[in-house]
């Protein structure tokens, strides 16, 4: 597109993010943006715009040659990835905040903007307000990128910070999540950490040139953190977080995974409270940057759309450039984590799995231990996430293989083995 050329918008999709996208449309005219046409399921549901701007005829949107931008905020998966391939065969730019469509198709979406020549742009699918994905593409260089940690799931966060803080049970601290509107009727994609890893599958190919299944990446959720954690990290000085975490190895490869986090009080995420995102990201020379917003809602994710809206006006296309211009890095297992464990039973726990056990407290009825895990372990069994068993990373987790090796060597010296 000629930079300045208006904007003729096809919409799919008027529920939280359409409508607000809708309303600020309305108050930015200087974007010479206008939406043509609502693509909607539900034709007899009362909407706030007039009647002859909807359609169920998706088609309608798809087909005509006006619209040269495809907006879509949709919830289903599969029909909003038949909108955006469509619309891209069809010619016609795309902006989509549908974050499990993306990750779940997003090597096809990648083939497909190639052979097209067109653009799909999806900074509402990440951290909605946040511009992480922009500056994931434009400003780091995977050999200048040492880390990224996140907290990209608001309703999680809410529901860890009203535990935290107000002592709430997990069912208490969901259900007013459900009531302020931070968290869905079925909350599961967001409690289990689906949501989370689905967006920090889309950080990872632009942070480090990884196009990854989400399926692929280890990511548990909060689900069965209990109160009895909360007083743990209290007492710890920590909070908890759902973290999405990145750091390129010594090794070169990257160690991901998206898990429940202890966080120091001085830690950047720990300012993070409720239905807000964080992203620290850690480079050779800007050391540590910290992008904070809101991660949800009609606004700010409607805010983000707008920004691709208008980048879209200058021919603007993300160009991968971690995938295409470098060699892009690999995910690995061959590191070590330490985490907290806590359990009821001692019979669900295989100690044996252990590197080693570092503390242990069996006399409570709710018991814990904290210990180092093979990365391998996690990703190959499914004991941490069973029988109401409670992982938390600590703080600074990751271990390498080589940190291992020389800690081994020092204990058995020290036992006057060596």
């Amino acid at each position: 597109m000629d930079a300045h050329k208006r904007l003729t918008i096809g919409l799919f999709g008027f529920g939280v993010v359409g409508e607000g996208l809708y309303r600020i449309l309305q108050q930015t005219p200087s974007l010479k943006a206008r939406i043509k046409k609502v693509c909607i399921k539900h034709p007899g549901k009362k909407r706030n715009a007039p009647e002859d701007l909807f359609t169920t005829d998706r088609d309608e949107l798809l087909n005509d040659p006006e619209i040269n931008v495809i907006v879509e905020v949709i919830n289903e998966t599969e029909p909003a990835f038949e909108i955006v391939t469509t619309a891209l065969k069809n010619g016609k730019d795309v902006v989509s905040a549908s974050k499990k469509m993306l990750a779940e198709h997003l090597a096809a979406l990648l083939e497909l903007q190639k052979e097209t020549d067109r653009s799909i742009l999806y900074e509402a699918a990440a951290c909605a307000s946040i511009p992480v994905i922009r500056n994931l593409e434009e400003y780091y260089d995977n050999d200048l990128l040492h880390s990224l940690r996140a907290i990209v799931n608001g309703s999680t966060n809410f529901i860890l910070t009203k535990m935290f803080e107000e002592k709430l049970e997990f069912k208490q601290a969901l259900l007013l999540a459900q009531q302020l509107g931070f968290a869905e009727s079925d909350p599961s994609l967001d409690v289990e950490g689906i949501d989370a890893v689905n967006k920090w599958a889309l950080l990872l190919v632009h942070a480090y040139g990884i196009v990854a299944d989400p399926k692929k990446i280890v990511f548990n959720g909060i689900q069965n953190i209990q109160a009895g954690d909360a007083t743990v990290a209290a007492e710890k000085h920590y909070e908890i977080k759902l973290v999405g975490q990145a750091k390129k190895l010594l090794n070169g490869k990257v160690a991901a995974f998206v898990l429940p986090q202890f966080v120091k009080s001085d830690d950047h995420l720990s300012f993070v409270k409720n239905e807000y995102n964080g992203v620290v990201i850690e480079s050779g020379f800007a050391d540590k940057q910290f992008f904070y917003g809101k991660g949800a809602g009609s606004f700010p994710t409607a805010s983000a759309v707008l920004s691709d809206l208008s980048a879209l006006r200058y021919q603007y296309r993300y160009e991968y450039k971690k995938l295409y211009h470098h060699a892009p890095l690999e995910l690995t297992d061959e590191f070590y984590v330490k985490a907290y464990v806590s359990f009821d039973d001692w019979a669900f726990i295989p100690k044996d799995k252990f590197e080693w056990i570092e503390e242990w407290h069996a006399e409570s009825e709710r018991k814990y231990l904290i210990g180092v895990l093979s990365f391998r372990e996690l990703k190959s069994a499914g004991w941490w996430r069973e029988n109401k068993t409670s992982l938390i990373l600590t703080p600074e987790p990751i271990i390498e293989d080589v940190e291992i090796r020389k800690l081994k060597k020092k204990s058995l010296e020290l036992a006057g083995i060596l």
